[in-house]
């Protein structure tokens, strides 16, 4: 019989990586985790805790302006680029011992260095080999630059957040919740956004009012939308980056920094997979079942890598199904299973968005009849904040079986509205019992208990 130095050998340590070493360790696994970055992989270090912090320093401008609609006076203090970004370095860094120290406790050996599959059951990580009875793979992904003339002199999201010096001219180019979070974020924090995208509308795959209402807040608070159009070169002048459009209608605009949000790609590169027989597909992601194991039986992958969903709660729950597969469920609990229905997500623009479930024209194409409840209105507090701000609110029914199969909204702390509701859904809510669930007043959130006309459906 053959013997392994490992149960479980993972190849990165982002949220998905370390979950699954941890819970294998701790079911008695022999368990070892190598990474060759800073440990909590995007979402940590260049992702959601970043870019969560840096969407409430870009709150602050705003909530001192309408402040004085409530009595308070005075000037507003400015922004310190330098301060924030030392102070969320700090933060991250905690945040990757933390990480570090959940590992060390479970009992996972941690190796430095860049692994490289050398067949099935085989592991090289700066120039020492491992082997291993079963592999995973969560090594994420990774932003991507298209081939534009110029694109030497662009940066990606990874790049933002330690930005010298602070760019007072920002171009985002892309229109996805990337582009979108980046370009709010920093029209925020001060700088003049212009945000090209080459489709007629941001957001793809969103649904349609929230797409179209997004755009219009997003312009109020001074983001120039320059939809429809697509960059065709990027120079550098005395001025700073010349960005010109192809259709040439619009620009060309002189930045102090381009930023390209069109997409990512899956960190397969250099790992190894054609020596150990690992399939991909067209885009580069590792193909798995419904397992989350490779072609290879031996190997696993979750997370960015395999581009299903990617959202970093969604490789935490991939995780745990596979070291359940592998080494079974904790003491008293049935094994877990992953459903990929009723997923809510939120996108941190200003103001922020929080989905989950179908959008509009999802669930008429997957329902027989559907009725859709919308609300559009300005919240309490901008009676007196003077901000033209709006908040949008949208169920989607399914009328055969009453259950509430969509829910969207712009507004203030849509995420965190959202996640409740996203709970009720999963449990198959009907719009009777959000009918007869009593609002907590006043308060955005109760909009969605107390929406009782639908729309006319279109013709």
């Amino acid at each position: 019989m053959q013997t392994f130095d490992f149960d479980l050998f993972v190849i990165g340590g982002g949220s998905g990586g370390v979950r699954a070493a941890r819970m294998a360790a701790q079911r008695g696994a022999r368990v070892a985790l190598a990474e060759a970055g800073a440990m909590g992989g995007t979402c940590v270090n260049v992702g959601c805790i970043p870019k969560k912090l840096y969407s409430y320093a870009a709150h602050y401008a705003e909530s001192f302006e309408e402040s004085h609609g409530f009595g308070w006076v005075g000037t507003a203090p400015q922004l310190d680029w330098e301060l924030l970004k030392a102070n969320r370095a700090r933060e991250i860094s905690r945040l990757n011992g933390v990480y570090l120290q959940l590992l060390d406790s479970a009992g996972v050996q941690t190796l430095r260095g860049w692994a490289t599959l050398l067949d099935a059951h085989a592991i090289d990580v700066a120039g020492q080999r491992y082997t291993a009875q079963n592999i995973l793979i969560a090594t994420g992904g990774a932003p991507t630059i298209p081939d534009v003339p110029g694109r030497e002199l662009v940066v990606t999201s990874d790049d933002m957040f330690d930005l010298n010096p602070f760019p007072k001219r920002l171009l985002v180019v892309g229109g996805g919740y990337i582009a979108c979070e980046f370009a709010s974020i920093f029209n925020g924090l001060g700088a003049q956004v212009t945000q090209v995208h080459r489709r007629d509308k941001l957001l793809t795959g969103f649904d349609d009012d929230v797409r179209r209402f997004l755009a219009s807040e997003m312009s109020k608070t001074g983001v120039k939308l320059q939809l429809g159009a697509e960059v065709a070169a990027i120079t550098q002048t005395a001025e700073g980056l010349r960005v010109d459009l192809k259709d040439g209608s619009q620009g060309p605009f002189v930045v102090d920094t381009v930023l390209y949000a069109t997409g990512r790609r899956p960190n397969t590169r250099g790992l190894g997979l054609e020596d150990a027989g690992v399939a991909v597909n067209a885009h580069g992601a590792i193909e798995v079942n419904e397992r989350y194991q490779s072609s290879v039986a031996s190997l696993y992958a979750l997370g960015d890598v395999t581009a299903r969903l990617q959202l970093t709660p969604v490789a935490l729950g991939e995780a745990m199904v596979v070291v359940d597969q592998l080494f079974g469920p904790a003491a008293g609990k049935a094994p877990r299973s992953m459903s990929y229905d009723f997923i809510p997500t939120a996108v941190f623009t200003h103001p922020n968005i929080g989905t989950v479930g179908y959008s509009e024209a999802e669930a008429r194409e997957k329902f027989a009849s559907i009725s859709v409840y919308r609300s559009d209105f300005k919240a309490l507090r901008h009676t007196l904040s003077n901000s033209t701000e709006r908040t949008l609110m949208k169920l989607l029914v399914d009328d055969a079986s009453d259950r509430v199969v969509g829910l969207h909204m712009v507004g203030p702390d849509a995420g965190e509205i959202v996640q409740g509701f996203a709970v009720a859904m999963k449990a198959g809510a009907t719009k009777a019992v959000f009918d007869s669930t009593i609002g907590i007043h006043p308060t955005a959130a109760e909009e969605f208990v107390t929406m009782r006309e639908p729309v006319k459906s279109p013709t």
